[in-house]
């Protein structure tokens, strides 16, 4: 009935004391278990993170010029911003590991110690009361031990009295003496009945108390301790949920980083980049003509320069267009080389002097092979050339400016040193501006140095003009010779393009004159030569000075006729009205060709 009336709570296990201590100590352990299992899912996080971060620094691109070449294309500008996401995916689970450790980690391990210190004040207040239960009990046992003990003896002492009451033979005195021993053992016996019936009354209302109050308070302030300690777990575990879920928007926004940069790749720009990087401006060489031997068996060395005499006065005075390949850009169609026959070859290659530009090219083509290329870049085709010598004046150009503003800065400072003398010394700032000065000079003279090699580039870049064009016709036709000969000798062995002019080029104008009558009537052809039709429109992007010979110049927005397209030398040919024709950069105009001219082109 008592227990019934306690209703749901710990005090039903009153005398299960040991047993919640061991339950209760179990929970502890639980506790630290789970403390532990997030403790080492922080350290995975951490070291998740780690991996990830040397990952992604693994793979960023080096500072080299090969690097820089691969940003220019989408799909390697798309990997560097996976790369970059990637590393934000790792600082997220740093995160995840910095919020287990302050949010559960240190929380539970202060909430041990507070649940330990807890549990052992409550379980010693538990057992002082029971030590104080059994105490009383003893000492009831002794009280009820006493009394009984008291009345033996007073029942004994009656019966002494009583039998030498009776006996005759025993004088007054003794009997006498009896009485009074039998009355006060009883009068003891008495004492003890109270005592222990008093003690008695006492006990029982300890006990009452003990296990219906001071036990059952101890005991529901356990049952609360591990409620507390329960609902805590219960909270870290939604907390350790928590701590993923927070990180869940970043890290989307992370993946759609990725996809996006990984939609971003254009491989047809990609594609169109490939072009731009190696376009050398060249154009294929013509057909080669068929070489009669049996005819050459039947000549002599003197008559191959007048073979070739009459062969330039031969030559068709159609509109022919050659140029000498690789070096000059064709207007409209593949140039024909002249061929001469093998045995006249021979006879030049005799007479000739010796190649030194073939060694120096062999020598050219092996310090490339090594990766030590020339200051000037002549081992690369006039359009990376070009560009390789223009990159480099814009970096001498910053390099200048920085060092200037460097000057100015200085040459601020020393003012303020004259003026105030005790903020500084002026002769202090003297070393380093003149190490700038000498800094400047140099760079202006590397500067000077590569813009000479940019000039001499684009004097020589084919379709700068139509006076060059004309010019290269002109040479093309009248040094075929020399052009067939010397071919192999401008390339060096790595089939690279060098500028070096050979000596041997000279000697064999001269060995074949060319005919005077062949000049002006090349010139007739192009006195005759009809107006190039339009193929489309174009629109100025850019201003465009035009001070070069054969170029035209362009107004920003500014609508043109395009007559000729870019051939791969970055230079398109335009016209204002029927008079006003010339070259402007590619890269300054947006080209609109039309329909028919596409489809002929293709």
């Amino acid at each position: 009935m008592v227990e019934e009336r306690m209703g749901d709570c710990w005090s039903h296990t009153k005398d299960q004391f040991d047993n919640l201590e061991k339950h209760t100590q179990w929970g502890i352990e639980f506790v630290e278990k789970y403390t532990k299992f997030v403790k080492e899912r922080s350290e995975i996080e951490t070291s998740y993170a780690k991996q990830i971060r040397n990952l992604s620094k693994k793979y960023q691109p080096k500072k080299n010029s090969r690097e820089e070449d691969e940003s220019k294309y989408t799909f390697c500008r798309a990997f560097l911003t996976t790369l970059n996401e990637l590393n934000d995916y790792a600082g997220q689970h740093e995160v995840i590991s910095e919020n287990l450790t302050s949010q559960i980690i240190t929380e539970l391990s202060r909430y041990l110690q507070e649940l330990k210190s807890e549990r052992k004040s409550h379980f010693h207040d538990g057992r002082k009361a029971q030590q104080h239960v059994e105490s009383s009990w003893k000492q009831l046992e002794s009280c009820k031990r006493r009394f009984e003990r008291d009345c033996k003896e007073a029942d004994r002492a009656q019966q002494y009295f009583e039998r030498m009451d009776a006996d005759i033979n025993v004088t007054k005195a003794d009997v006498e003496k009896a009485r009074q021993q039998a009355q006060m053992r009883h009068q003891m016996a008495a004492d003890s009945k109270s005592e222990y019936s008093s003690y008695l009354q006492k006990f029982n209302q300890e006990q009452n108390d003990h296990y219906y109050t001071i036990i059952p308070n101890i005991f529901q302030k356990l049952q609360d301790m591990e409620e507390k300690r329960i609902e805590r777990i219960g909270v870290c575990m939604k907390t350790f949920a928590d701590v993923d879920r927070q990180v869940l928007p970043i890290v989307g926004k992370c993946l759609d980083g990725m996809t996006k940069s990984a939609e971003s790749i254009e491989p047809k720009t990609d594609s169109q980049q490939v072009v731009e990087s190696f376009k050398s401006g060249f154009e294929p060489p013509g057909e080669v003509e068929f070489e009669d031997y049996g005819q050459a068996m039947k000549r002599t060395a003197s008559e191959t320069s007048l073979s070739n005499s009459k062969e330039g006065k031969e030559r068709p005075a159609g509109k022919s267009k050659g140029k000498l390949w690789p070096f000059i850009k064709n207007k409209n169609k593949s140039p024909k080389q002249h061929k001469e026959p093998l045995s006249h070859r021979l006879n030049d290659f005799m007479a000739s002097k010796p190649k030194m530009h073939c060694l120096r090219s062999l020598r050219r083509g092996l310090s490339l092979k090594l990766g030590s290329g020339p200051e000037d870049f002549s081992h690369l085709p006039p359009e990376q050339r070009r560009k390789k010598l223009q990159g480099k004046i814009d970096e001498l150009n910053k390099d200048i400016q920085k060092d200037m503003d460097q000057r100015d800065a200085l040459t601020k400072m020393k003012d303020v040193y004259v003026k105030n003398p005790q903020m500084g010394d002026p002769a202090s700032v003297d070393p380093r501006l003149s190490e700038i000065g000498q800094s400047i000079e140099k760079l202006q003279s590397e500067l000077q140095k590569f813009e000479g090699w940019l000039a001499e580039v684009e004097e020589r870049m084919p379709s700068k003009s139509d006076t060059h064009r004309r010019s290269g016709f002109f040479e093309t036709q009248n040094n075929t010779t020399v052009s067939n000969n010397c071919a192999q000798d401008r390339e060096s062995p790595d089939g690279s393009y060098t500028e070096e002019q050979n000596s041997e080029t000279q000697v064999k104008v001269s060995t074949h004159p060319v005919p005077t009558t062949s000049t002006p009537e090349f010139d007739d052809e192009f006195d005759d030569e009809d107006t190039l039709p339009t193929i489309g429109t174009c629109k100025a992007l850019y201003p465009f000075a035009g001070h070069n010979e054969g170029t035209i110049a362009v107004a920003e927005g500014e609508l043109l006729y395009v007559i000729e397209e870019d051939k791969g030398d970055g230079w398109t040919r335009v016209r204002r009205n029927e008079d006003e024709e010339g070259y402007v950069p590619s890269s300054y105009v947006e080209v609109f060709l039309e329909t028919n001219a596409k489809v002929a082109d293709s």
